[in-house]
């Protein structure tokens, strides 16, 4: 019970620290985000895409 405790407090502990040290991001850095993280799931897509169709070719269904 003691360990669960000590767990609980060194977690509640590492939380508070790392809300503390986070901030906004301004707008700058919130549209360059967004934009690799769209970039990211095109890109994903297209390899997926890519896998499907050549999936299909070899296949043939």
């Amino acid at each position: 019970m003691a360990e669960l405790q000590e767990r609980i407090r060194h977690f509640w502990k590492e939380s508070r620290r790392a809300f503390l040290v986070t901030k906004k991001p301004n707008w700058a850095t919130y549209k360059r985000a967004a934009k690799i993280t769209g970039l990211g799931i095109i890109l994903i897509g297209l390899i997926g895409m890519l896998i499907r169709i050549v999936g299909i070719l070899i296949l043939g269904g």
